[in-house]
């Protein structure tokens, strides 16, 4: 909505605030800003954000004025679900028949199914629409803890439980930003979501600049770059956030951006910005999309392009960590990584991301074979160990091993 209305504006421009939890416990919501470029905003305005906030609060709230009423109603499903047909193959959809199941997980998305389902005369049934502040509808996560991520088995397990009603499933996060796909054989790893999406795009929207390249975050899969060089394409690699990618698609300079928690978004089919943040919805229709025109769905797509890319194995650990274990990755020193990664020689130890130099606030650690990366959560008290291996699961249990003893290291 921010993208659209503001274009060719120079006055009156919009920006946006969303009230969430996102996929993290009820407790941990807060507020997202977006500015006029549609994106997360990055650290600078955040923060003046954050400090003004706190600076309001410490003065009582007496420099705070109640806003005058006046406020225009927007209908922003109405828009949205209008110009779906500008980025994604509706009718290709509408003709395959396809079962489409829908968890919203309680969140924003499940006032669009339905509309979106009426205009394009879709299958798509609604297995859950209950809205509840305190998601007592979820299933606990791997912790116990309620969390609304629609990457994660444990919170995903009743949609899951239905995976043979339907020909696809989706599910997203509460501000649908996130996207959880389920096939016949279950739930996808979003690396694997995301490598299948992108080899299909690249081979399906002739719209798009040949020189555009592929956005991702250092902690996503290797495979996407393996994807992105069989089609030519370079790769555009940050730290975690899709603020990162937003003048890039803006700029039309990136023609996909994506992170491993299962959220991406990609330009429309004439290949100007759809949106400069992710879109959940946007990657579940499209795996519609990819199984409506080509016949196989996203799980067998992934699995067809291991046969030439390789099949690595991938991981993301969560454990917890207090204050003080989370602040020594501020004074990480990369000579107390390991020199060899499962037996491999490091070929890199970095701390900032080769696609723009920017601190990953954590490190990466690479051999010829596989990597890991570690980094604090920036809403939990948890770190997050990230690792792959093209060789096997053996080989990525220890590479996993290697990075448990560099963070006791780190951490002592």
């Amino acid at each position: 909505a921010i993208v659209t209305h503001n274009r060719g504006r120079r006055d009156h421009r919009a920006d946006g605030i969303v009230v969430t939890p996102s996929h993290n416990p009820p407790r941990d919501g807060g507020f997202k800003y977006n500015g006029p470029d549609g994106g997360p905003a990055d650290t600078g305005i955040t923060g003046w954000i954050e400090a003004r906030a706190n600076a309001l609060i410490e003065g009582s709230l007496r420099d705070v004025r109640r806003a005058a009423p006046g406020g225009t109603p927007f209908d922003y499903v109405g828009h949205y679900v209008g110009d779906l047909g500008s980025v994604l193959d509706m009718a290709v959809i509408a003709a395959s028949g396809l079962r489409i199941g829908v968890d919203p997980l309680g969140g924003a998305g499940v006032g669009y199914w339905g509309p979106i389902a009426d205009r394009y005369k879709i299958d798509v049934t609604v297995v859950n629409d209950r809205v509840d502040p305190a998601f007592g509808f979820m299933p606990p996560d791997w912790d116990g803890k309620i969390r609304m991520d629609p990457s994660s088995p444990a919170a995903m397990t009743g949609l899951i439980g239905m995976k043979d009603a339907f020909d696809l499933g989706f599910a997203n996060d509460p501000d649908a930003d996130r996207h959880g796909i389920v096939t016949p054989a279950g739930l996808m790893n979003p690396n694997h979501y995301l490598s299948a999406a992108i080899d299909y795009l690249l081979g399906s929207r002739p719209g798009w600049s040949t020189a555009s390249a592929i956005g991702k975050t250092a902690v996503t899969s290797a495979m996407i770059d393996r994807v992105a060089a069989a089609h030519g394409r370079a790769v555009f690699e940050t730290p975690v956030g899709l603020k990162w990618f937003v003048a890039g698609l803006t700029a039309g300079e990136l023609c996909f951006a994506g992170e491993e928690s299962a959220g991406a978004t990609f330009v429309r089919r004439d290949g100007a910005v759809w949106t400069t943040d992710k879109d959940g919805l946007l990657l579940g229709l499209l795996a519609a999309e990819m199984t409506a025109r080509s016949g196989e769905n996203p799980h067998q797509h992934y699995r067809r392009l291991t046969t030439t890319l390789g099949d690595p194995v991938y991981a993301r650990t969560d454990s917890p960590a207090t204050a003080a274990q989370k602040a020594a990755f501020k004074t990480l020193d990369v000579a107390t990584m390991p020199a060899t990664l499962a037996g491999d020689p490091v070929t890199d130890v970095t701390t900032t991301a080769r696609g723009n130099g920017a601190s990953l606030g954590g490190v990466k650690v690479s051999s010829a074979n596989g990597w890991f990366a570690a980094r604090p959560s920036g809403t939990e008290n948890v770190t997050k160990v990230y690792a792959e291996s093209f060789v096997g699961a053996d080989h990525l249990v220890r590479i996993q091993a290697d990075a448990q003893a560099a963070l006791a290291r780190l951490t002592a």
